[in-house]
């Protein structure tokens, strides 16, 4: 009788307790990993929209320069630098001294990293309108996501993974084209991302015509 109630009332054994940790730590650690994957795929879904905003604003201004351009047009008009034509001619100026071609090609190198930007690229000040030249202390790896800094005062400080190729069409030699072409705007983005082996990158290309 007192050895029946002996075997009633024994605790786990040692294998017993082993199995249990063993399933509770699979379970956690396979918990711990979705949550994981679910924090960084809102977080670079938020930076996606983030950039997303940074290119829209970038593209918005370039109309806005075109526009006002175009209005104020004239052969061999003077545009006061002050103005948005005068911004847009002297950003003109500078991507016909460029001359690209071509767009760079917009990929990873071998070391996953993200490509650097060509001669001549350049960002926009979209909170003023105004042209600006990328200088080598100018363009900066993104720290979080891609984006454009301003100081105190309004200006840009760097541009942090983000940059604008322009490629301007060739003269025509249709005689009914010579005062009209256009420009390619690559607005260009890439940032490191939580969760992501390689970095991410967001591009668009507006095209805006110009009387020439």
């Amino acid at each position: 009788m007192l050895r029946s109630n002996y075997l009633k009332t024994r605790g786990d054994t040692l294998v017993e307790v082993l199995f249990a940790i063993a399933i509770f730590s699979l379970v956690a650690v396979g918990g711990l990993a979705i949550m994981n994957q679910g924090a960084a795929t809102s977080q670079r879904a938020l930076e996606i929209t983030m950039v997303r905003n940074e290119i829209d604003a970038q593209a918005e201004t370039l109309r806005f320069l075109n526009a006002s351009y175009v209005a104020a047009y004239q052969l061999n008009g003077d545009y006061p630098l002050t103005t948005p034509a005068g911004q847009w001619f002297s950003m003109l100026e500078e991507i016909e001294m460029t001359g690209n071609a071509s767009a760079s090609d917009f990929g990873m190198d071998n070391n996953s990293k993200c490509p650097d930007h060509p001669n001549g690229s350049f960002i926009l000040n979209a909170r003023n309108a105004t042209f600006v030249a990328l200088s080598p202390n100018k363009l900066q790896p993104a720290q979080t996501f891609s984006q454009v800094r301003y100081d105190a005062g309004g200006e840009v400080s760097s541009a942090d993974g983000m940059w604008i190729e322009a490629v301007r069409s060739t003269i025509s030699a249709d005689p009914n084209q010579l005062h009209a072409g256009y420009i390619d705007f690559h607005i260009r983005a890439c940032w490191d991302s939580p969760g992501q082996s390689i970095p991410v990158t967001i591009g668009t290309i507006v095209r805006l015509y110009e009387p020439r």
